[in-house]
């Protein structure tokens, strides 16, 4: 396979194994927690913090755990003047970056592997933290797409690259461009495993559900006309056809075959299936009834903004939230809600993870509660952002979503999409009555009305209101989070920054097991903090230098015994401290690996 070569990469392949783990601190007074709930890493969460070490700290806690991964990196246009800062240890690279300080723009004539070297290390920890099932969706512009796409070939595999969707940003064309008017965006889709994940159905919109007619009053319902001829070529494919009004049709158009033989053709015709057209002399074509297509329809890669938003809607939206002043300083590049939702729908199930590390204006945060508040779903979103706007933008525009904001004007909302056919109205008219009582019992309290309308076959539900001063939030929750020190395993031995127990549990156990901890077992008589299909982990430690440096931190008769009686299972079991007081040998009869804090942290990470 062929692989993207750029300045840096031979310093910077590994660099993400190098950069240190930081414990997530909690800021409670700009976290929005859920109410009498204290702020948890439990919850939705906003990171302060560089997102590369952003990420390497949340690998304790969600390695493998994120489904759905948006990010929306700089686009390297040479306006952005974003900088390549990581700390990349080799002189050689420190000696080429020596002026990276200063903002990358056109005038760099390395501004693309600068932004290689950037993206390199992000990518590699953004796969680890993706689940077996999980999607990562990339937008990006014709500046560095085509080098970015060999680049995730190469950290994901090209046979997990899925598709390259097109995004109509632009409502309208830039007149003021000197070649083309560039309407469009790319959004690149990579999936941990491609041939694990299946994308969730669209819904149809109203003009593909008006495309179904019932001209000749089938009590099936509306049917959609599909063409009889097809070009791949089929065997059975090539036989005559008689028309009801007695015209021959001696085979299907020139360089094309009858889809389906005529044995099938003749069951379907008996089935009142095939369209002669009114007079019974057209050229057949098979009907397709409303009643019996797929509850939506496969997602394409054109995406009109008309259906996921425009750039200016996004900036409209913001600013409506924001309550922005004429003329006032605003997020340059937000992305539409609309085009998250339409991410979140397709990749998503109710419960699961959403990480967007390049956060920005929080649209992804928006996206996700949206959604939850649609389907009653419990889905979680992560945002990581740098700069420092973090709090005032990012996290600002989730507690607006969240509690509400100053608004005047109208605003509607769909509460309930059902396709209805009469055969389906005939046998769950109850159930439908009693789903769309249940919808206006729940939102009545939110909207001035509840507008019922069945067209064209689809039953909506719509809520409708008028907003004279505060438009209602839509609820939810997060904690607000900054980056802690380094974890230091050396501090051991010194007794000072000391991690907590939970830090530390959830370090070694991912070190251990390449896995994350969500929930650490409270400590215990054998020190159990977690275990996997294929080991038990248990670790000896408190944030205390005289407890380290007593007996009690260490590995002693009783401590084994307490491990070997509770593992029933007979898991190989792992377990840290800073000393033992037994054998080798009675340890290995008992299935325990020793390993010694903090060197053989360092064995097993393979430093």
């Amino acid at each position: 396979m062929p692989t993207l070569d750029f300045k840096g990469k031979q310093f910077v392949y590994s660099h993400h194994l190098s950069v240190p783990f930081r414990e997530l601190k909690v800021v409670a007074d700009k976290s929005l927690p859920q109410e009498g709930k204290a702020a948890s890493l439990d919850d939705n969460l906003i990171i302060h913090g560089d997102n590369l070490e952003a990420l390497k700290a949340l690998l304790p806690t969600h390695a493998g755990k994120v489904d759905c991964i948006f990010i929306d990196p700089p686009y390297n246009t040479g306006n952005e003047g974003w900088c390549y800062n990581d700390n990349v240890r080799s002189p050689l690279m420190q000696e080429w970056l020596k002026k990276s300080a200063n903002p990358v723009d056109k005038e760099d004539l390395e501004r693309h592997d600068k932004w290689l070297c950037m993206m390199w290390p992000r990518i590699n920890l953004l796969k680890e933290l993706l689940s077996e099932n999980g999607t990562i969706w990339i937008t990006l512009d014709d500046n560095e797409a085509q080098r970015f796409k060999l680049l995730l070939d190469e950290v994901f595999g090209e046979h997990n690259f899925i598709t390259s969707c097109i995004w109509h940003k632009m409502d309208s064309p830039k007149n003021t461009a000197i070649h083309f008017s560039e309407d469009h965006d790319y959004v690149l889709v990579y999936g941990k495993d491609a041939n694990n994940w299946r994308p969730n159905l669209l819904n149809r919109s109203d003009d593909m559900v008006a495309r179904y007619k019932n001209p000749d009053n089938d009590p099936r319902g509306p049917w959609l006309l599909s063409d009889l001829a097809a070009r791949n070529p089929y065997n059975d494919g090539l036989y005559e056809i008689k028309t009801p009004s007695g015209r021959l049709i001696s085979g299907p158009p020139a360089g094309s075959y009858w889809r389906i033989s005529k044995k099938k053709f003749d069951e379907l015709d008996a089935d009142n299936r095939i369209w002669w057209g009114e007079k019974g002399d057209n050229r057949p074509g098979i009907k397709r009834f409303f009643s019996e297509v797929k509850d939506g329809i496969v997602p394409q890669t054109i995406w009109p903004w008309k259906d996921v938003g425009s750039t200016r809607n996004s900036k409209q939206e913001l600013s409506q939230i924001l309550n922005a002043i004429s003329g006032g300083d605003l997020f340059i590049t937000p992305k539409p809600t609309k085009l998250l939702e339409r991410i979140i729908h397709i990749a998503t199930d109710k419960d699961s993870i959403v990480l967007d590390s390049f956060a920005g204006s929080g649209t992804t945060a928006h996206a996700v509660l949206e959604a939850n508040k649609k389907d009653n779903g419990s889905r979680k979103f992560i945002l990581v952002e740098c700069e420092e706007y973090a709090d005032t933008l990012t996290a600002e525009r989730v507690r607006r979503v969240i509690n509400g904001y100053p608004f005047k004007g109208n605003q509607k909302q769909e509460l309930l999409s059902e396709k209805i056919t009469w055969s389906v109205f005939e046998k769950k008219h109850a159930e439908l009555l009693e789903k769309i009582a249940t919808v206006e019992a729940k939102h009545s309290k939110d909207f001035d009305k509840i507008k019922k309308e069945l067209k064209d076959g689809v039953l909506t539900v719509t809520g409708e209101r008028k907003v004279d001063e505060f438009a209602p939030g839509i609820g939810g929750s997060f904690t607000y989070c900054i980056l802690g020190e380094p974890i230091q395993i050396e501090s051991l031995l010194t007794g000072e920054a000391m991690p907590s127990f939970d830090a530390l549990a959830r370090y070694v156990f991912y070190t251990a097991t390449g896995q994350s901890l969500e929930n650490v077992a409270k400590a215990s008589a054998d020190g159990f903090i977690g275990e996997t299909d294929l080991f038990r982990i248990h670790l000896f430690y408190r944030p205390d230098s005289e407890w380290l440096r007593s007996n009690e931190a260490a590995l002693n008769a009783d401590k084994v015994e307490a491990i070997a009686k509770n593992n029933a299972t007979k898991k190989r079991t792992i377990v840290f401290a800073v000393a033992k007081f037994m054998s080798q040998k009675d340890l290995t009869e008992k299935r325990i690996e020793f390993c010694q804090l903090p060197y053989a942290i360092h064995r097993i990470m393979g430093v």
